[in-house]
């Protein structure tokens, strides 16, 4: 039999707009697409039940596209090295097809062993890029025009058919408790087939989205004015170049209108590039999510177990924050405004240390995806060095983003009836005491004073902004506006943060 061209799929799983896809079709030998489920990764701390559910869902999608195209989907449960050496010896592999992967520390050293079985077997590997985000990159100066020259650039042209290499077990799709997986319980799980990412892209950009710039900072309004794409996005069932060119579709019907929906597809846009621009940080610093970015930060933080036990349960005595947290758990997605709210206020009011809150929001995002979860964690925690600290008030976030309680009783049912003007600081009510709720971890106003000293004590130090102003060179694209807010640091001058906002 002939040696096969292995497409394997990692974070892409669609066939639309699929560069690795087109590029394995044009191979003169049979294609062999391949999912590996790797043990190992979904044993890591960040992974969940949730992100697996939708992985399934997308496999299974992909799967029957695939079929349409007459290739089966090879799915193997193991170790990738394994994995292709079981090929290779069943078959023969004359090349490996990917698209480049930016992940965790994990993937990096997994992709590092499989380069070394390639080189030793004499197979070739060839990693096309799917985003803007730049392997070996020099300097970011130019990054942001090169980064939009790709997304708006011809998509990947669909095969109409593959030769197909035929295998008499294509093999099944395992279930999350077959991989150690615990059932997270979640209310309304986001569906990962290709489809829902479709219908979830069409009812955005022709209804939801028109109040998207003005919406998308509350958990209550959010919920639906956010395109909710960001998981599909994480695992790839759209390709971001295929969302952006129909988002830069849609702006151009509504130019010149007042409808609102001008303002809010420019907004659009400017988080999708936000989206690559983060990944870009984590795939030129790979243990981005292991090391501060600027030294000064190193060790700065602890980890109390007990009131870190509270903030991942949702129990703080802070009810917006507690609000929040539950929602997460329940629905696997929050808005950016509170995603940065709860690491806020983890990582100043807790002083707890990042890495130890990072890995269970990471379970509890449906939409987990390392590069931009790392890099935003630092961000939000303000270990980056260039950007300004934002240490939010959860009491004012509460009564600025939840004006009638309505978000905040709905998650804690047991404050309905603490009035309008107390409900984001119960403990100040009369009534505090016939609550069965806890009473605050912190004394939030201290807390929040204490943090503020701590952090600019750090970016007053000798050679601070030195190292600051190197990470700036490195990370910060300063000849594009979108990211004017990457840059050495200026004392006392606030910086507005642009989100994601997905």
């Amino acid at each position: 039999m002939d040696a096969v061209t292995v497409l394997w799929l990692k974070r892409d799983l669609r066939i639309v707009d699929h560069p690795a896809l087109t590029r394995a079709a044009a191979a003169e030998e049979p294609v062999l697409p391949l999912y590996i489920v790797e043990p190992g990764l979904w044993a890591g701390t960040d992974a969940s039940d949730r992100q697996w559910q939708f992985v399934s869902d997308a496999l299974c999608s992909l799967r029957s596209d695939l079929a349409g195209l007459g290739a089966p989907l090879l799915i193997r449960v193991g170790s990738a090295v394994e994995v292709f050496e079981a090929i290779r010896s069943e078959r023969g592999i004359a090349r490996i097809v990917s698209h480049q992967e930016t992940g965790t520390l994990w993937t990096y050293d997994r992709d590092r062993d499989v380069a070394r079985w390639a080189r030793d077997a004499g197979i070739p590997w060839e990693e096309v890029p799917q985003s803007g985000v730049v392997r070996r990159l020099a300097s970011r100066d130019g990054w942001a025009r090169a980064r939009d020259s790709f997304v708006f650039s011809a998509m990947a042209p669909r095969p109409h058919v593959l030769r197909a290499a035929q295998w008499c077990d294509p093999g099944k799709i395992p279930s999350a408790a077959s991989l150690g997986l615990v059932p997270c319980g979640i209310r309304e799980r986001q569906k990962g087939r290709r489809e829902d990412g479709e219908t979830l892209l069409s009812s955005f950009l022709a209804t939801r989205g028109q109040s998207y710039r003005s919406a998308m900072s509350s958990p209550l309004t959010g919920e639906t004015a956010c395109s909710r794409l960001s998981p599909h996005l994480a695992w790839g069932t759209l390709s971001i170049r295929e969302v952006a060119h129909a988002t830069q579709a849609r702006q151009r019907d509504v130019r010149g209108t007042r409808s609102g929906w001008v303002g809010s597809l420019k907004s659009a846009q400017a988080r999708f590039a936000w989206r690559d621009h983060f990944t870009q940080k984590l795939e030129d610093a790979p243990d981005m999510e292991v090391r501060e970015l600027h030294s000064a930060f190193q060790g700065l933080r602890g980890d109390d177990r007990v009131k870190r036990a509270a903030w991942e349960a949702g129990e703080t005595g802070i009810p917006f924050v507690d609000a929040n947290m539950r929602y997460l758990h329940a629905t696997g997605w929050l808005n950016f405004r509170m995603r940065a709210m709860l690491v806020s206020f983890a990582s100043y009011h807790l002083w707890l240390d990042w890495r130890a809150t990072g890995p269970h929001l990471a379970r509890l995002f449906t939409d987990y995806d390392p590069g931009i979860h790392w890099p935003q964690l630092q961000m939000q925690a303000g270990v980056t060095g260039i950007n300004t600290p934002r240490i939010y008030n959860p009491v004012k976030q509460g009564r600025d983003q939840d004006p009638d309680g309505v978000f905040t009783r709905t998650w804690l049912p047991e404050l309905a009836d603490v009035p309008d003007r107390f409900l984001q600081e119960p403990w100040r009510w009369e009534g505090a005491a016939r609550l069965i709720y806890p009473g605050p971890v912190i004394d939030l106003a201290q807390a929040g004073r204490d943090a503020r000293s701590r952090i600019w004590a750090v970016r007053k130090t000798q050679g601070f902004r030195e190292e600051a102003s190197r990470i700036v060179r490195q990370h910060a694209s300063r000849k594009d506006p979108r990211f004017v807010n990457d840059r050495a640091p200026r004392p006392r001058k606030q910086s507005k943060q642009l989100s994601l906002g997905l």
